[in-house]
């Protein structure tokens, strides 16, 4: 597949702090990639360097093996973490407004349907829900029909069924042959939707990868879970890595039933006991750490 994006090296510094610290990636046709980390990993700016929003300090971005210039300008689009819609205007309105900046335009009907805004066209921006306003802003980063698409934490603040909604609209515009960069805190979100992950911390990307492939290199078994206020004594002498995380004890095993038999004569009370898949949370918290972030 051909290589739509690339990010080479890319830095940035600040008085007394380096945000990006040397990130390279590439985005394929038709690939959803994620770009993962906690909160002042570095991710946003790196997006934002790449949209051309701030200079980067040293590194280079280039569009179809060219620097991202004027074609990257015309043929990407844009749903940045926080934006302010005109005041008075109907959806229909703020729509046609940002259609009419781009060379190439989508087809304004079908953009309408395939964001499901046709009961919301006369309705001022202000009356819009979270979830609406989301299908809005997504509408505006497709007017111009773009090859690539940045959704910067697009669902922050939605309800599950908005979530879910948002997830179907983002794999119907990948059916449709773009290429996406997704930023996301839900781990949920990024298994579902991207083919190709990053995890930053610090400014850097510490792996990268595609979810199932990461997922079997750093776990070789299942994930027993349970409340701690259910053991009866420590079990340092059971030999599997332990994580406590909110009042959970979580073992990793490759031996389920030798865990478990191990387990039970500790455990006030086996019907809490789970046994699952690890996912990208674990993986997500393994590497960068349980503690909370400002």
């Amino acid at each position: 597949m051909q290589t739509v994006l690339e990010a080479r090296d890319l830095v940035k510094q600040y008085p007394g702090l380096t945000a990006v610290n040397g990130v390279s990636f590439s985005v394929s046709e038709g690939m959803c990639f994620g770009l993962l980390g906690p909160n002042g990993a570095g991710k946003t700016t790196t997006v934002e360097i790449i949209e051309g929003v701030i200079s980067a300090t040293s590194g280079e971005v280039r569009y179809y093996g060219e620097p991202a210039g004027a074609r990257f300008r015309q043929e990407a689009g844009i749903q940045f973490q926080n934006t302010a819609l005109q005041d008075f205007l109907t959806v229909r309105e703020t729509i046609e407004m940002f259609r009419a900046l781009y060379h190439q335009k989508a087809d304004l009907d079908a953009l309408i349907e395939q964001c499901s805004l046709e009961d919301l066209l006369d309705r001022d921006n202000r009356k819009l829900s979270g979830g609406q306003r989301q299908r809005l802003l997504l509408a505006v980063a497709l007017v111009n029909r773009p090859r690539l698409i940045f959704l910067d934490e697009p669902t922050t603040g939605l309800d599950p069924q908005a979530r879910r909604n948002f997830w179907d609209l983002v794999q119907n515009i990948r059916a449709q042959g773009a290429s996406i960069v997704l930023t996301t805190h839900y781990m949920d979100e990024a298994q579902v939707l991207c083919d190709d992950i990053a995890i930053m911390d610090a400014g850097k990307i510490i792996t990268q990868g595609s979810p199932d492939e990461l997922l079997r290199e750093r776990y070789k078994g299942l994930i027993i879970e349970l409340p701690i206020s259910d053991l009866t004594d420590e079990l340092r002498q059971i030999e599997h890595t332990m994580y406590e995380n909110l009042g959970i004890v979580e073992i990793v095993t490759s031996d389920v039933s030798a865990s478990l038999q191990q387990l039970s004569p500790h455990v006030t009370n086996l019907n809490r006991i789970k046994i699952r898949q690890p996912n990208l949370e674990d993986l997500f918290l393994d590497l960068t750490g349980h503690s909370l972030r400002a």
